[in-house]
């Protein structure tokens, strides 16, 4: 990323308009494509150019600007010339209309034309939404399956992107694209082996969630800058002796790591910036022949370890076994000069193209074996694609399960190796060998002792699975495994299940009802089952198939509230119990035509959220809100969490903003006992919706010994407005006690 700073970081304006500049610089970094195509090319840019002129994009920037940023990426960074290059430059010229598909075949080929036209579908799926959301995840998985080559433009795109956010993007923006990019930009970099652009979107991401932990650390780093080159130049003088004196062709650096990966060894390990020790990593790279590459890793790993004290917890090899996307280097942490602790990276120059480039470095070496886990990476996007009756945010889960940071090595009976994300169990393990087999599982053999399912699976392990044809996946797998193949299969299996349960279940109940002459209702059906607490009728039949509602008693109620239903409606009296009482408007309506003091997601005013408990955010800090299982909750950006939510859940994540100029406001329970009967309940209830000063949040009603006993969480926009409030429904007829909890 060398153009990068001589580019001053974006901020030489001049350069970033130039069009001679940027091809220039896009010639230099892909001198591969053959210079009548280079000459068309340019000839059509110019012309593009040339008719556009004074039109500026979303970031302020002449149209070409961009995409000529995103196709040095593209070919500096990640080794990726020809058709890629092309589809990427061809782009705004094809939506003017100024080339057509036989100009576009004709000049540079079948296979550049098949891109833009992928290209274009992503392009109109961020027409509607500026990022990628639960609703249009499928449609990009699909581009992305379709030709990997999709997914390497875009993380060039949004690098680009984010290098430019902070001259150009409101807040606003800057946290969208930063959400979105840890959630998934990031980590499909990270996948595909591409390290440095994936650290360096990491860094930005940091910076426009979290500037104050950012610049710490920034700041941090550069005053200790001159003592850590120091030490680095120490420890290297005697290791480059050594090397020398070896015969070994070699170069060798020390490298910082990056700010956000110091950020994150601070949460983890609760430690302060002084304490890590591990703050930069050195790097030994050897020109050697392929055939000699193994040995003379091995032999460098020989040279430093009789010279420092190794760590051999710290050993990792994946030389002998790269990672699976395509990743190889020899790790070693030793004990270096005054006591500390050194981390040693050992490769080949191709190895370290590959770390640096990723699976793109591959096509560079045909002929060289490599395992490098695409396929199986893409199969499983497939099959996440392939699960009709999965939602969205399933789908979204699946493919997150496949961007696992970490791996471990276990092996068949056979001796066959099988990779697996770190926390597998041997039913993940089982499910990796087949389908079939991991429905099946009951227990297995690990290192020759007997294992259940649930077991850990740990580097080395030798696993042999035990089956029964009388076993079928559980619900409760779901809670263990972790792999993106074993949770899809065991969840497919258990819809099939569940749609058989449910039709019997169904039919089990219309057939008791007929024979108790009861009619179906739907709406009291519907009140009933959610006065249980199940939201779908589905959750309920579920409920009944297995036991935890009783059918008959379930009808029973019916009946009873059916008669209740049809005496109220020939006008007797009657007395219902307080806690059946189900509200019919949403907190959010109750809070229509009041000033709520949030917008949440583009002016949605008026809806029920909390504020976190992890980092109670006050009235005026920086905010963000996460729908979480259990409603929206409110964030400061600043949380602890909040970079794990970015990461694991991005299509969760909505803007949120504190409305008026500072009226602070406070959240408030208020406990009321009174005689159990369902119209003192409708009565506090109309004194609560009728209340201006105050929003309903949420409310638990229970009863008991001819009482009734109600929590009522409210928002209370000034301490004023609470003690009327409670007046007026102590004056309710049969209320008995009102008083804050809270």
């Amino acid at each position: 990323m060398g153009w990068v700073s001589d580019m001053k970081q974006y901020k030489d304006l001049d350069r970033l308009e130039s069009l001679d500049y940027l091809v220039g610089l896009l010639q230099h970094s892909s001198p591969d494509m053959p210079d009548a195509e280079w000459a068309e090319l340019i000839s059509i840019l110019e012309e593009y150019h040339t008719k556009v002129s004074g039109r500026r994009d979303s970031f302020g920037l002449p149209m070409l600007t961009r995409k000529l940023l995103s196709a040095i990426t593209i070919s500096g960074d990640m080794g990726i010339g020809g058709a890629t290059l092309q589809a990427v430059l061809l782009q705004l010229p094809l939506d003017e209309g100024m080339i057509t598909e036989e100009t576009v075949k004709e000049k540079f080929g079948s296979d550049t034309w098949h891109l833009l036209t992928i290209l274009d579908r992503v392009a109109d799926l961020y027409s509607k939404n500026a990022v990628v959301t639960s609703e249009n995840f499928s449609h990009f998985l699909l581009s992305f399956v379709e030709d990997v080559r999709v997914i390497f433009i875009l993380i060039a795109d949004r690098l680009e992107q984010l290098r430019l956010a902070g001259r150009c993007l409101s807040e606003d923006r800057q946290m969208e694209l930063s959400v979105e990019v840890s959630f998934l930009f990031a980590p499909l970099a990270h996948r595909l082996g591409l390290y440095g652009i994936k650290g360096e979107m990491e860094d930005l991401c940091l910076k426009y969630t979290d500037r104050e932990t950012y610049s710490f650390i920034k700041a941090k780093l550069a005053a200790t800058k001159r003592a850590r080159d120091a030490y680095i130049a120490k420890f290297i003088a005697p290791v480059k002796k050594a090397l020398e004196e070896e015969g070994l062709k070699f170069s060798i650096k020390g490298r910082t790591k990056s700010i956000s990966s110091i950020r994150n060894k601070l949460i983890k390990q609760k430690i302060e910036f002084e304490s890590i020790y591990d703050l930069f990593a050195i790097r030994v790279i050897l020109d050697t022949p392929l055939e000699l590459e193994k040995s003379q890793c091995w032999k460098v790993y020989s040279v430093i370890t009789d010279m420092f004290q190794p760590n051999p917890k710290r050993l990792k090899d994946f030389i002998s076994v790269p990672k699976s996307n395509g990743y190889e280097s020899l790790h070693i942490t030793v004990m270096g000069p005054e006591n500390k602790w050194v981390e040693v990276q050992i490769r080949t120059e191709r190895m370290d193209e590959i770390a640096e480039k990723g699976l793109a470095a591959h096509w560079r070496y045909k002929g060289v074996k490599s395992d490098t886990g695409l396929d199986d990476f893409m199969t499983n996007v497939r099959m996440a694609l392939e699960n009709k009756s999965a939602t969205s945010e399933e789908v979204m889960d699946e493919f997150r399960m496949n961007l696992f940071d970490e791996e471990i090595y276990v092996f068949t009976p056979k001796g066959d190796l099988v990779k697996l994300p770190k926390g597998a169990s041997v039913l993940d393990f089982a499910y990796a060998i087949h389908s079939g087999l991991g429905a099946k599982t009951v227990s297995a053999l690990v290192n020759g002792s007997n294992a259940g399912i649930r077991q850990l699976l740990h580097n080395g392990d030798t696993v042999a699975i035990n089956t029964s044809n009388s076993q079928t996946p559980k619900a409760d797998w779901l809670q263990f495994v972790v792999t993106s193949k074993a949770r899809s299969k065991i969840k497919q299996a258990l819809r099939v299940e569940s749609e058989k349960a449910m039709a019997m279940t169904k039919e089990e109940m219309k057939r008791r009802m007929k024979n108790r002459k009861l009619e179906f209702d739907e709406s009291l059906f519907t009140k009933l089952i959610r006065r249980k607490e199940y939201k779908t009728t589905s959750d309920f039949y579920k409920a009944v198939y297995v036991g935890h509602i009783d059918l008959n008693a379930f009808l029973d109620e019916y009946k009873t509230e059916s008669d209740l239903f049809l005496k109220q409606q020939s006008g007797q009296e009657t007395k219902v119990s307080a806690d059946q009482y189900i509200s019919t408007t949403l907190p959010e309506l109750l809070a229509e035509e009041t000033d709520d003091i949030l917008t949440i997601d583009n002016n949605l005013s008026g809806v029920d959220y909390q504020l976190a408990k992890c980092c109670n955010p006050i009235y005026g800090d920086p905010i963000f809100a996460f729908v979480s299982r259990a409603g929206i909750k409110i964030h400061r950006k600043d949380c602890p969490n909040a970079v794990d939510m970015f990461t694991r859940f991005g299509y969760r994540i909505l803007k949120a903003r504190w409305k008026g100029s500072g009226n602070e406001g406070d959240e408030v329970v208020l406990k009321v006992i009174g005689h159990d009967d369902l119209n003192v309940v409708h009565a506090i209830m109309s004194k609560v919706s009728g209340d201006g000063a105050v929003i309903l949040r949420s409310y638990n009603i229970q009863s008991g010994d001819g009482l009734f006993q109600a929590h009522f969480h409210l928002f209370v926009k000034k301490s004023t407005a609470i003690n009327p409030l409670v007046k007026s429904l102590r004056e309710v007829s049969g209320v008995k006690n009102v008083e804050r909890v809270r």
